[in-house]
């Protein structure tokens, strides 16, 4: 195997990184709906046996379906990208069954360790804006930076709620607990298909109880993202370690261990705009979404919008593609009831100084205001014109000693609309197999030196 198809075969797999931050936090049991005496706050009622969780109509009636003959009544409720796949002039199109049931909006707490970081260091957080047209924050330390983001630069104060949004403090895709998977497809019906291990760690900014704000070893570091193919044979063991630093302002690091050269290889920053070859992903859409970082880019506030989501998710995304509807890979009924989210919508553009040839020339997210990741993003090219949509589905957990946990296991389906090609991310692995988190890893993972280092892609294949 050459070693261009092994890195080649890394960076396809490499979007599985995407699960970082967002498909954190898996555990013990998916939360369950019920009904209950309405509650005061606009009609949302509590869940039984879920302190804390409300839930209830938010625009659309619960009941509806939306189908090929009706959408348009509903493309108030849509990202840009959603209704240029209904409206079908793209080879992407929604199918001819397309099915979207609606069902309750859950209203889910945030742990109370993370909601009391936010309460404790929120008030002393300052937004900067560097010389050379970077951005900082100058006093975080844990939580949600800016609660309640308000102008001046209510966008950007968005973008960093969004990137500190709530993840725990470890989360493993391991053979033993559950595999991630990576599925590409184009317009001529070929598909491919990765599985990966792999570890995600928050070293710093930490809020789970019990565990250091900064961990000991984080030499700098506050998350990495470590991920190793499993599937197919040929290119197992080629990994890759991604480092985020508490310093915003330095350049993330990434490594990649090629098992034919046995050596690990540091890829230049200058890659972050660079295909990973055959999915649709740069290392900017990484994490299921935006994984830029706040100091290259501009957020700008547009407004607040309301969008169909599906943050109540079943395991049927993980049969792929028997349980996709297809050719799109559309989400199939048996993954759940739609809701509507009250989101941000934002306009995130590269900073200025650092514009010129970069690959998008706007990326607009839809930033969900309760637990703060996007549930859709609509990618532009350098002319403005759409390339890419992407929706993420979430599957609410309860975490053991934390709380609830929107940012849990996922489905990710991400469109190139320019190029006729689609990937899909899932975490879902088979009855009771899927991300497990904290005291539920298994203890050969939680070490910082083997899995949150460049030198520990050395211990591979020994």
């Amino acid at each position: 195997m050459s070693l261009k198809s092994v890195v080649a075969a890394a960076f396809a797999f490499v979007l599985v990184v995407a699960l970082a931050r967002i498909a954190q936090a898996a555990a013990s049991a998916t939360v369950a709906s019920g009904a209950a005496a309405p509650d005061a706050a606009g009609g949302m009622t509590p869940v039984p046996g879920a302190p804390g969780l409300t839930s209830g109509p938010n625009g659309i009636p619960i009941g509806t379906k939306i189908t090929m003959a009706n959408w348009r009544q509903y493309q108030q409720f849509m990202p840009d990208g959603m209704i240029e796949l209904f409206a079908g002039a793209q080879f992407w199109k929604m199918p001819p069954d397309v099915e979207i049931d609606i069902g309750p909006t859950f209203d889910y707490p945030l742990p109370r360790s993370y909601t009391d970081a936010t309460e404790q260091y929120a008030s002393q957080v300052r937004l900067v804006k560097l010389p050379d047209g970077h951005w900082t924050l100058q006093n975080y330390v844990a939580g949600r930076p800016f609660p309640d983001p308000r102008e001046p630069n209510k966008g950007q104060k968005i973008l960093a709620d969004e990137w500190f949004a709530y993840g725990p403090h470890l989360a493993v895709l391991s053979p033993a607990t559950g595999l991630g998977s990576t599925c590409t497809s184009d317009r001529f019906g070929n598909t491919n298909c990765l599985k990966v291990s792999a570890v995600y760690r928050q070293l710093a900014y930490n809020t789970d109880p019990g565990i250091p704000r900064t961990e000991p070893g984080a030499q700098g570091a506050w998350y990495t993202e470590w991920l190793m193919i499993e599937e197919p044979e040929e290119s197992k063991y080629t990994a890759d370690l991604t480092i985020f630093y508490e310093d915003i302002d330095k350049p993330e690091g990434n490594f990649i261990y090629v098992p034919a050269l046995r050596r690990s290889l540091r890829l230049a920053s200058t890659a972050r705009c660079a295909p990973l070859f055959s999915t649709d992903f740069t290392h900017d859409d990484e994490r299921a979404g935006f994984n830029g970082g706040i100091a290259v880019f501009d957020g700008t506030y547009l407004r607040d919008q309301k969008v169909l989501a599906l943050a109540n998710l079943t395991t049927a995304d993980g049969a792929f593609p028997a349980n996709y509807d297809m050719p799109l890979g559309f989400a199939k009924p048996s993954w759940g009831q739609w809701s509507v989210r009250d989101t941000y919508m934002i306009d995130v553009r590269r900073v200025a100084s650092e514009a010129k040839g970069y690959c998008y020339g706007k990326r607009i997210m839809y930033v969900d205001k309760h637990f703060f990741h996007e549930q859709w993003m609509d990618l532009y090219d350098a002319n403005m014109k759409l390339w890419k949509t992407g929706v993420v589905s979430f599957r609410v957990r309860n975490v053991p000693g934390v709380g609830y946990a929107a940012l849990s296991s996922l489905a990710f389906q991400f469109w190139d609309l320019q190029n006729d090609h689609s990937t899909y991310t899932f975490t879902a692995d088979g009855a009771g197999r899927d991300i497990v988190i904290n005291n539920a890893v298994p203890p050969q993972y939680n070490n910082i030196e083997r899995y949150s280092t460049p030198s520990g892609l050395m211990q591979i294949m020994r």
